[in-house]
């Protein structure tokens, strides 16, 4: 099948972390307001097949498809400001390109040619990208390359947009460059010798940014846009500033203010309309005029970098808004919690989340923040990780036994109310081989989750190699935690909860990963109400003892 779509490439130069994936995801969202169906794919220039086995201080979260895929955290970005979902073909790594063609080569397919960059490499990366367009269910494919132009690790990926561009034709794949262009207080100027200077580093590689996006602290003049195009040899119109925004959310709205969308359209020779984004409007005015706000605790082990728990922190933006509430999230370090003093960490707080991890680091600091939360009637949220410690912290300190622990921090505990999946225990490959993607569950009837999520049927995603021991449900249903949602058909446990607090529910897959925008995932706006009520309970409590 030949390729109907429109390819948008989007490079960046400079520095990384410019944005790239936010300005990808507010283009593609300006399209998709004018009725065209697009995606945003990612490519990235390391050598790991996936950063599934990535430590999240190294690449921040890894974020999971529907399909199973473990992938860059830019995924995310894409799904919550498009609302559709992504899938394996919307992130290629290095690795997976070399790994696809020396598997290729160990079948012969090369017919004994000698395998190189070019043609090889740039032809599997060709090959990836067109996949998407190729489906026919998108009129515009906006491919993000990862990296900044002139790393050595990104030259087969330009390479592969030259011969692209070349292969499509005219009008059918354009370029956008994002740079820096600094402010530089002392002088009291911008300097656009930066983005020069990456520009020609692009056309070194035989590359000719069609649009450049600046990223910028400060308004840019007209002077200084005509120099741009005119050493840059792009048109006034394509020249785009990018200012710092408050919110990520403002991106597409001030990039619509620039024009991005039509000067784009213009140059794929597609028609352009006025988007119609008032529903992101309407969210983006409840984010902004909240009527009161809460704190969360955010319980875990990889605080120290945000992008760690990224999907998390962006779940509760979107529960805050349908709220109209400001969830302001105050993140502890699990490690550093005790039994002597989680009351002077916790006790303020008004709803606490024990995020997702691997590991036994800070284990014991998670268990103890489960105990005060269960004790304290404060509204309870744990996710993968944090519905396991819960059952821990139940079976512990309620069911008696005292030494219930997970098989992946205690292997040799007499009590493995968390034990390695029966699948699992065959398995010595690391990447991509734990339960992964989108499953099932059933909800029961009076449970907190069933009346949240408004459905007895729910699918969600999952990542994790450890579950709920069965031989230990009825004893632990017993004694007041009850299983509340089931994999229909393993009988896994998914979803814990205590019917006597307030609100106490522990999951075993990544409800963050499905929320967005349109849609924020009902447990998050649920959870949000609940520590809403718990601020205004204590509030009064506090009031009366006045």
């Amino acid at each position: 099948m030949t390729s109907t779509a429109k390819y948008i490439f989007v490079t960046g130069g400079v520095t990384s972390s410019l944005g790239k994936g936010i300005i990808a995801a507010s283009l593609a969202k300006l399209l998709q307001a004018q009725g065209y169906r697009v995606t945003i794919q990612k490519l990235d220039p390391y050598i790991n097949v996936d950063p599934g086995t990535l430590n999240p201080y190294e690449h921040g979260e890894c974020y999971v498809t529907e399909d199973g895929a473990e992938t860059d955290l830019d995924l995310g970005h894409y799904e919550r400001f498009l609302n559709v979902p992504t899938s394996q073909a919307n992130n290629v790594t290095t690795g997976r390109i070399y790994q696809s063609v020396i598997q290729k080569e160990r079948r012969g397919e090369f017919l004994g040619k000698t395998v190189q960059v070019v043609p090889h490499i740039t032809d599997e990366i060709k090959e990836r990208i067109q996949i998407l367009g190729k489906s026919g269910d998108y009129d515009i494919i906006i491919t993000e390359i990862g990296g900044t132009v002139g790393d050595i690790e990104s030259l087969p990926y330009v390479e592969a947009v030259r011969q692209l561009r070349w292969d499509l034709g005219e009008d059918n794949g354009i370029v956008i460059h994002l740079t820096l262009v600094p402010y530089l207080a002392a002088a009291g100027e911008l300097k656009t010798k930066p983005t020069q200077h990456s520009v020609k580093t692009l056309m070194e590689s035989g590359v000719q940014a069609d649009v450049l996006v600046c990223r910028t602290e400060h308004d840019l003049p007209s002077d200084i846009r005509r120099k741009l195009a005119l050493f840059c040899n792009v048109r006034e119109e394509a020249v785009i500033q990018s200012i710092d925004a408050s919110t990520i959310y403002d991106v597409p709205n001030l990039m619509m203010k620039e024009g991005l969308d039509k000067v784009v359209l213009k140059k794929l020779g597609l028609a352009s309309t006025t988007p119609d984004i008032s529903k992101w409007n309407e969210f983006l005015t409840r984010l902004k005029n909240p009527k009161t706000e809460i704190t969360i605790g955010l319980i875990g082990k990889y605080v120290e970098l945000q992008d760690s728990y990224k999907s998390i922190l962006e779940a509760f933006i979107h529960a805050g808004a349908a709220n109209e509430v400001k969830v302001n999230v105050e993140s502890v370090h699990s490690e550093y919690i005790n039994k002597d003093n989680v009351d002077i960490k916790l006790g303020h707080l008004d709803g606490i989340l024990v995020a997702p991890g691997f590991g036994e680091r800070g284990i014991e600091g998670k268990i103890d923040a489960v105990q005060y939360v269960r004790e304290n009637n404060v509204p309870y949220f744990g996710i993968c990780l944090g519905m396991q410690m819960a059952v821990i912290e139940f079976s512990r300190n309620v069911l008696g036994l005292k030494d219930a622990d997970s098989t992946e921090m205690n292997p040799n505990t007499t009590n493995p109310v968390i034990d390695l999946m029966e699948d699992q225990k065959t398995i010595t490959d690391k990447g991509g081989t734990m339960r992964l993607g989108a499953w099932d569950c059933d909800l029961k009837l009076g449970s907190i989750v069933r009346d949240i999520y408004k459905s007895e049927h729910i699918s969600e995603r999952h990542r994790h190699r450890y579950e709920f021991n069965g031989k230990y449900k009825q004893a632990i249903e017993d004694a007041g935690m009850k299983a509340t949602g089931l994999n229909p058909e393993t009988g896994l446990v998914e979803i814990v909860e205590i019917p006597t607090h307030p609100w106490f529910v522990g999951v075993q897959y990544h409800p963050e990963y499905k929320s967005t925008v349109a849609n924020p995932h009902p447990l998050f706006v649920g959870f949000v109400k609940a520590a809403l009520n718990h601020k205004k309970k204590t509030s009064s409590a506090r009031m009366a003892q006045k």
